[in-house]
């Protein structure tokens, strides 16, 4: 896009750690509909919800920070660890159109997660304010034709068409939950997650 305007989406997520998938999702939602940057947003995750062995927010953003640096259109935010209480994507959206007037933000999403926009937290404002670009896999069929259709492995619309940009996924099932679980046993990570970020994570003990 050549409008004077800076294109950016959004690729939320705890990134406990950041994988390959990840960074994968964000470069096909960059080319595919014509971004100019992709900013990853670590999650704040509220103390009462902590788990035992969070990797504090410190850690997932420096893992993010070392597996976008050789990207010239990958950037790190970390609004959301800088707000107090739960974190609901409208107050995001609203903090970064402020703060960024130049910029026209999308919000990246699993394909999955498109029947069930209408659900979030004030959508109807959210969707004045961004457009959702939805990750669709092969072999789902995203029927724009019949928003009713409920064949198998259609994705049944509730959210107006107009607020989602659709761009192809490849397969790739992983996952940050198997990584700590692999990294906690001591098999390999390796090509899960960025060269880096391994080492960080061996270095730092991140999951032992």
């Amino acid at each position: 896009m050549n409008d004077g305007i800076k294109h950016v989406g959004i690729l939320g997520g705890t990134f406990d750690p950041i994988h390959c998938g990840h960074l994968l999702a964000a470069e096909q939602a960059r080319e595919q509909a014509g971004l100019d940057e992709v900013w990853f947003m670590p999650a704040h995750i509220p103390p009462h919800k902590t788990r035992a062995g969070l990797t504090p927010a410190a850690a997932r953003l420096k893992m993010v920070e070392l597996a976008i640096a050789d990207h010239e259109s990958f950037r790190v935010t970390d609004i959301e660890l800088l707000r107090e209480g739960p974190s609901y994507t409208y107050d995001t959206i609203v903090q970064l159109v402020a703060q960024f007037p130049e910029c026209r933000f999308s919000f990246i999403i699993g394909g999955d997660m498109v029947e069930i926009l209408p659900k979030w937290h004030r959508y109807e404002e959210l969707r004045r304010l961004v457009r959702f670009i939805g990750l669709a896999r092969p072999g789902s069929v995203v029927d724009q034709a019949d928003p009713a259709d409920d064949r198998p492995g259609t994705i049944n619309h509730q959210a107006p068409l107009e607020d989602v940009t659709f761009v192809q996924m490849p397969i790739w099932d992983i996952s940050s939950t198997l990584i700590r679980a692999k990294a906690a046993a001591g098999q390999s990570i390796r090509y899960l997650v960025p060269r880096e970020v391994e080492r960080y994570i061996k270095e730092n003990r991140i999951y032992e």
